[in-house]
């Protein structure tokens, strides 16, 4: 099982979902507002533009980006973090 990244900013995390179709739509503040029809659905998300993100914080985003597309939360951070 991969281990969630404890050095991940939220504009990386957001330049890494562009693979699943996620684009930045705003961003007000230090929040950055990601949108994605990849699966025929909307799903937003809001990412912390905080560097790094914090371990609990970044799990939820993933859980949630898991949830969208159907799959496994480990099965997303080997796609994503791939070395």
């Amino acid at each position: 099982m991969p281990k969630i990244p404890r050095d991940l900013s939220g504009s990386n995390l957001s330049k890494l979902l562009l693979l699943y179709g996620f684009g930045i739509t705003r961003q007000t503040g230090s929040h950055i507002r990601l949108m994605s029809k990849h699966t025929g659905v909307e799903c937003h998300i809001t990412i912390p533009n905080h560097s790094p993100l914090k371990i609990g914080t970044l799990s939820n985003i993933l859980n949630d980006i898991a949830d969208y597309l159907k799959c496994d939360k480990e099965s997303l951070m080997q796609e994503l973090f791939k070395k």
